[in-house]
């Protein structure tokens, strides 16, 4: 008897390690969108870009094990706070909106918001140029929350979209007459086919809604990984490893000031 209660108690420790093991698995999410050169994928299925290299630096750096977790955009701070991911780590801005529900790491990367649209088209980002006409941004993002409150009484409609790559398609189908997101973000579209009659029209900022910059996204009951976090980001940003990651996508200075 003495021999199947020591059985039994061992199995249902082993069980308790192997939960324990399990559950600390990161599962980091991002957007289920393609948004390159920060996240994509290969016809192989093999994730690419600079945050998933990043992300997974910032991983090794921590000692962890990171599990890459797609969720659409627009639920992905409620997929955070009913965790069912343990961060967020997809070109989420640090803004004061957010911080009231989430929490967030010290910033990755900083790169403006920008307006782009047909080269023949005289817009210049402010408020007035764009009355009458239709300006598309992804939902749920600071550029949907920077045309809402600046474009929203003059332009004839802000429409919003779940995927950045959706309003640039409907951009060149001439759907749209504008699309507003990051600057960075719009890097590809414009060096290819597809945006070669299309031009950056202005440079957008508003710290109130942009915030300052890029971070993780976590639970406000996450202390202890958000330290971890800032920990690692510190860490591959002394050591060399987010410049030698960096050059290869960018030719400037991503971190910002």
């Amino acid at each position: 008897m003495k021999t199947l209660k020591t059985l039994l108690a061992t199995t249902v420790f082993a069980a308790g390690l192997g939960m324990t093991a399990a559950s600390a698995e990161i599962k980091l999410g991002l957007d289920s969108a393609p948004y390159p050169p920060f996240a994509d994928e290969d016809a192989a299925g093999t994730r690419t870009g600079f945050e998933i290299e990043l992300g997974n630096a910032i991983c090794k750096a921590m000692g962890e094990t990171c599990v890459w977790t797609p969720i659409a955009w627009d639920g992905i701070i409620p997929a955070l706070n009913s965790k069912k991911i343990d961060a967020i780590f997809a070109s989420m801005s640090i803004t004061a909106k957010r911080m009231k529900v989430i929490d967030f790491s010290d910033k990755y990367y900083n790169t403006p918001a920008a307006m782009i649209a047909p080269k023949t088209t005289a817009l210049d980002g402010s408020p007035d140029s764009v009355k009458g006409k239709i300006v598309g941004v992804q939902v749920s993002t600071t550029h949907a929350d920077y045309a809402k409150k600046y474009f929203s009484d003059t332009a004839s409609e802000v429409k919003t979209y779940q995927a950045f790559d959706e309003h640039n398609n409907d951009l060149v189908a001439g759907r749209v007459d504008a699309v507003v997101g990051d600057s960075l973000a719009f890097a590809d579209f414009l060096s290819g086919d597809a945006g070669k009659g299309f031009e950056i029209k202005a440079y957008l900022n508003d710290e109130a809604v942009f915030g300052k910059g890029v971070g993780v996204g976590l639970r406000k009951s996450d202390g202890e990984l958000r330290a971890k976090f800032n920990a690692a980001i510190a860490k591959v940003l002394s050591d060399g490893t987010y410049d030698d990651i960096a050059k290869k996508y960018f030719d400037f200075d991503i971190y910002g000031k």
